[in-house]
């Protein structure tokens, strides 16, 4: 049977409705479809994943703290009372301007959704800057495939030192490397190692998971750099007491199946035997950026994002509002919250021009503050004009990230296997399907086997 194309028509019931589509589930789409709620408008919001991904916490599904389902809540769950809006899956290959529609892929085929205001909410995606040949040797973090794959990728490494007879081979399999020195990097390098030193310690009998080498690279000259040299010097200074070694202006110039080499600023080149490399050094706008870009005649920055006008629409386009990390403006942040308030805002925006009244003020952005996790007990925080460290920050980070956890189960499950991973040892979450260990030759098994 061929894919079939369907094209959304308004709802017949009330033709007069304003239709507004959001494209993508993240931060921004999802809040600005829940601030449309009372609005009398009919909503379609279209995302290529069934879910709403609180992406902070990602690294934390990758190294066995947390579920999928803990932080990636089922979207229509989320709006399941919010009777205006309508949730489909698919990815958004195409908008016209001209025809002010949305075209979707899905199994079933193609989809058409036409509209009368759209919020482009897409996010973005893992950069390599320029070596998309990196990809399939080291994984990004940035949906909640990337996180069971990695997560898989650092338990098996295990499993194999445990098999394997060849101390250089053993050795390749127990050197994990993060590439990036940003926050997930940061963090993912930190639970590595307190995987390892803690969790592992005693399951195995022929390795010491203990002895693991875990390295953090970037190619800039400092750790977690947007927290102050103050705060980023002792990061840096946990990391190495964590076992993590730290190296800062490298860059990465070659990945292929049996590790990465490095060249620092005199040219010099290292080579580390890895089986295990994570991607965490960069990102860049969802493809949809260049569709808005070709039609509107605009030219998109180094990282692809659209620069959109203080209203956060796209220039010479009113009815098109571009949020979050596909946008450029003011040199704003790629982090949750702008997307957040950006989305309150173009619903906000909408509701005013239905209603007759004054365009709100330009967007203005409230930063509420960055907070990062190094190890447990241990996190950088930067809120206002205060910068610190340790305990306390790391206290802060869990009230934070439990107050923007989507749903009260997720938080209270969130909650126990944290006290079970921070307090204890354990970590819920370590099993490895078969056919991520070995794909290629995988088959189906018995429950027993």
């Amino acid at each position: 049977m061929s894919p079939q194309t369907t094209e959304l028509l308004r709802d017949r019931r009330r033709p007069e409705l304003h239709r507004v589509v959001v494209i993508g589930s993240g931060f921004g789409g999802l809040i600005a479809a829940k601030k449309l709620k009372r609005a009398d408008v009919e909503v379609t919001l279209i995302s290529r994943t069934n879910h709403h991904l609180f992406q902070p916490l990602l690294y934390q599904v990758a190294t066995g703290i947390l579920s999928e389902g803990e932080i990636a809540p089922a979207t229509r769950e989320v709006l399941r009372r919010q009777g205006n809006v309508r949730v489909l899956l698919g990815d958004v290959t195409d908008i016209s301007l001209e025809n002010r529609t949305v075209t979707s892929q899905s199994n079933r085929g193609t989809t058409v959704t036409p509209y009368d205001s759209v919020i482009v909410a897409a996010g973005a995606k893992t950069s390599y800057f320029g070596n998309d040949g990196f990809a399939p040797f080291a994984p990004g973090l940035k949906s909640i495939d990337d996180a069971l794959d990695i997560r898989a990728r650092i338990m098996g490494a295990f499993e194999d030192a445990e098999l394997e007879t060849d101390p250089t081979k053993r050795a390749a399999s127990m050197t994990f490397v993060v590439v990036g020195a940003g926050a997930t990097g940061v963090e993912m390098a930190g639970q590595i190692s307190e995987l390892s030193r803690r969790t592992l310690r005693r399951e195995f009998r022929l390795i010491d998971p203990r002895d693991a080498r875990i390295v953090l690279i970037d190619a800039l000259d400092s750790v977690l750099g947007n927290f102050g040299s103050k705060l980023s010097a002792g990061a840096a200074a946990r990391l190495e007491k964590l076992g993590v070694e730290v190296w800062l202006g490298e860059k990465v110039v070659a990945v292929d199946e049996s590790g990465l080499t490095t060249e620092d600023s005199s040219g010099k080149r290292t080579t580390t035997a890895s089986k295990t490399i994570i991607w965490a050094a960069g990102v860049r706008a969802s493809a949809l950026g260049q569709t808005l870009a070709e039609q509107s005649g605009i030219t998109l920055d180094r990282a692809g994002r659209v620069p959109v006008r203080p209203d956060c629409t796209l220039p010479n386009h009113p009815e098109v509002f571009v949020i979050g990390d596909m946008m450029t403006l003011h040199d704003l942040p790629g982090v949750a919250q702008v997307a957040m308030q950006q989305g309150a805002y173009a619903a906000k925006a909408i509701q005013r021009r239905l209603a007759g009244r004054e365009p709100q003020k330009d967007f203005s952005y409230f930063d509420k503050g960055t907070l990062a996790t190094v190890s447990r007990f241990n996190a950088v925080a930067n809120v206002g004009p205060l910068r610190f460290g340790g305990f306390i920050a790391w206290v802060l980070w869990l009230v934070v990230h439990l107050m923007y956890l989507v749903g009260f189960k997720n938080r209270v499950t969130t909650v126990l296997h944290w006290a079970v991973s921070f307090v204890g040892r354990g970590r819920a979450e370590r099993a490895i399907p078969r056919a991520r260990l070995d794909p290629v030759h995988y088959e189906p098994a018995d429950a027993a086997a």
